[in-house]
């Protein structure tokens, strides 16, 4: 999904929208189960606003997905090979960080590789998520500082440390310092 934001918005607009109706969900139930609000989850569906990371990663839990899986083009046929510049990206819009999802789409594996550039300063707080889905994640970081809260623990990396983690707790992404930080994460989705 690299391109203008006009057309991201489109085209998540327009997964959000099919992902609601494949579900069976009305508007309604998808807040309810997302705890984003009826009229935001509508102007997002309209490409009227542009979802935030946390937003996203909430709708895509109550849908049952990792943010990997929205963001896969599924009219690409599966492939073991995925060429960095056929690799889909997106930008949020609050911080800024560039997510760039590394794995190859459609694969029959349970874990999903991002990469991410995070700028100086920013932060990114992702809810509980539910606790009947296990996901577990590694926090891999290349370049900068990275604080990782969760709960009242803050972990501190710097390049080349890995952080182990059960995500079904709330956690912050957190850049402290005044350079960008660039990292991998990768995710086990688990059962």
């Amino acid at each position: 999904m690299e391109a203008e934001n006009g057309d991201i918005d489109g085209a998540i607009s327009e997964k959000l929208r099919r992902l609601r109706a494949g579900a069976g969900l009305t508007l309604d139930e998808l807040a309810a189960r997302s705890g984003v609000s009826r009229a935001m989850i509508s102007r997002i569906e309209r490409a009227e606003a542009s979802p935030t990371a946390a937003l996203l990663a909430r709708l895509c839990e109550a849908l049952g997905l990792s943010l990997s899986a929205f963001f896969a083009d599924e009219a690409q046929p599966p492939a073991p090979l995925i060429r960095r510049r056929e690799q889909k990206t997106w930008r949020d819009p609050q911080t800024g960080y560039v997510r760039r999802a590394v794995s190859p789409p459609g694969m029959p594996s349970r874990v999903d590789i991002v990469e991410v550039d995070f700028p100086a300063g920013a932060r990114v707080s992702f809810p509980p998520r539910d606790e009947s889905r296990s996901m577990t994640q590694h926090v891999w970081l290349f370049q900068g500082v990275l604080e990782m809260v969760i709960g009242e623990t803050v972990h501190r990396l710097e390049p080349g440390d890995c952080l182990f983690m059960d995500i079904g707790h709330a956690f912050d992404f957190h850049n402290p310092s005044d350079k960008p930080a660039r990292y991998a994460v990768i995710l086990d989705r688990g059962r």
